[in-house]
Parts: C-alpha cells; structure tokens; sequence
C-alpha cells in the first residue's frame, strides 16, 4: 500500500510541476533573468509550495508514526555545512544553466526533448561520482 501511495504522490506532484510550469525551461530561465524579461510567475508556484509544506512539516514533526503507519522520517540536522553550501551552489548553477532541476526534469523525461535526457544522465552521472567519492572518503 505504501508503494501504491507513493506513486499516487508522485505523480500528483509531477502533475503540479506541469500545471505550475516548472518543466519549461524557458519560463524556468525567465524567472531567473531579473535584469532582463523576468517572468515572477513562479515565484507564486514557489510561495504556494512553501505555504502548504510548512504547514505539513509542523503537523508531520509531532507524528511519530505515517498515516500508513511507517515511521515518520524527517531531516534531524539543521547544520549548515560545506557539502550543503557546495551542493546549493552545484543545483543553482544547473537549474540556471538548463532550466531543469530534478523534479521536473524527471516530470519532463516522457514529454521533454535530447535536452532533458542529457540533464537527467548529467544528474545521475553526479550522483554516482558523488557516491563514487564519498565512499573513498573524499567527501
């Protein structure tokens, strides 16, 4: 059951990737431009995801257990480090250069073009240098 509802929350956050315009790298690089055609429209779709986490996040924090009854499972640290400053640096710099961050290029890969197979296999050959590293103790 927990697989069927992942699925089901998956596909209803990809639907809203769509519907809110996140897999269309051109709106997504019109939002960054603010010096030159910028397109706030996302910043909505931003602030409406924020609002409705936030209020998730405050009620999932006092549950120990799912509603399917699994354990609840929250990020523990608030710690701000180098792997984070460096891995916030590496997501901007890519959402800013294709238009695509994880979400919705995994949203795009049925629909999207050449573009968003080379993002998505660009994002997974760095995940595996990153795995790759981390486990020689580099990282």
């Amino acid at each position: 059951m927990s697989s069927v509802i992942a699925l089901l929350a998956g596909v209803i956050f990809g639907l809203g990737l769509v519907v809110g315009g996140m897999t269309n790298p051109a709106k997504v690089l019109a939002f960054l431009d603010i010096t030159g055609d910028w397109d706030p429209s996302l910043a909505f779709v931003m602030m409406g995801a924020i609002a409705v986490s936030f209020f998730a996040f405050r009620f999932a924090r006092r549950q120990a257990v799912s509603q399917l009854g699994l354990p609840m499972q929250l990020p523990a640290t608030t710690l701000i480090d180098r792997k984070l400053v460096l891995g916030a640096m590496l997501f901007g710099a890519g959402w800013g250069i294709a238009g695509f961050c994880p979400g919705p290029a995994v949203a795009s890969i049925l629909i999207g073009g050449r573009e968003v197979w080379i993002f998505v296999a660009s994002m997974l050959a760095g995940m595996g240098l990153y795995t790759w590293a981390a486990r020689r103790g580099w990282l």
